[in-house]
């Protein structure tokens, strides 16, 4: 149970665990803690599920990204970014998030090493107005992936998310049936409050897959569990390192070893 919960996966979570390991122990007859700690490793995988195929439809493929401050999500679109491009597909970034000054300067940076242009304005001007014209001059120039960056917020400040629903409402506008997909950025540090994080922001804009950073520090985003149950939301990729090759399609295999401390 400690283990369980230094993990992240909250008491409900591993009351279940627990309760579906002691029916195992009794239904088996397990007597040898080896037999425990091979059942223990089977449930936990059996609660996870692989990250879909994604699959791509539209030109341009319009992703908004969201998350709170400090998640890693203009970091995470650079890697986005890359990865698409090694797949020989071409994109354009926008950088919705005009109230942190570094924000538009960090996704420049990256958009100059993958050769990427960056649609920007002003600072602190209208979100909305700089994710329509990103949408628009990708839909002109014909890329296949447009990654659209938006500011960092609490999912507690009520104006903050109100203005992130504008921002979809208006890359619809800009583009009918877009964002076609709406990737959460969670902190695999950020403990339960993930779970909350993810609510408000799947009510609000309708997050379709969730993307883990920060994996690589001591973090075992044990939270992922409650995600999958109670919202269903796939967990898509995770981030290991800094590195832009550093974003790995999630396997679930590798992260229940990870909580385990293998």
């Amino acid at each position: 149970e400690a283990l369980l919960v230094q993990a992240d996966l909250g008491i409900e979570t591993a009351g279940s665990v627990l309760d579906s390991l002691r029916r195992l122990v009794r239904d088996r007859g397990l007597t040898r803690s080896d037999e425990l700690s091979r059942a223990l490793r089977d449930e936990l995988r059996s609660r996870l599920d692989l990250p879909p195929v994604l699959t791509w439809t539209n030109k341009p493929s319009v992703i908004m990204v969201v998350g709170v401050n400090g998640s890693g999500k203009t970091t995470t679109i650079a890697k986005l970014g890359q990865r698409f491009q090694a797949e020989g597909k071409s994109l354009l970034f926008g950088a919705a998030d005009t109230f942190r000054a570094a924000a538009v300067d960090q996704l420049q940076v990256w958009g100059e090493r993958l050769g990427t242009d960056v649609i920007s304005g002003a600072p602190e001007s209208d979100p909305g107005a700089v994710a329509f014209n990103a949408v628009q001059a990708g839909a002109a120039r014909n890329v296949d992936f447009v990654i659209v960056d938006t500011a960092g917020r609490l999912h507690t400040r009520f104006n903050l998310m109100e203005e992130l629903k504008k921002v979809h409402r208006v890359i619809g506008k800009a583009l009918p049936g877009a964002p076609h997909a709406v990737w959460l950025v969670l902190d695999a540090t950020t403990g339960q409050n993930a779970m909350q994080q993810a609510k408000a922001f799947k009510d609000a804009v309708g997050v379709t897959g969730v993307i883990i950073s920060k994996l690589d520090s001591s973090a075992r985003g044990g939270f992922v569990f409650a995600i999958q149950r109670e919202l269903g939301l796939p967990i898509l990729f995770a981030g290991l390192g800094e590195k832009p090759e550093d974003l790995t399609p999630f396997d679930p295999d590798a992260f229940v070893d990870g909580i385990l401390g293998k």
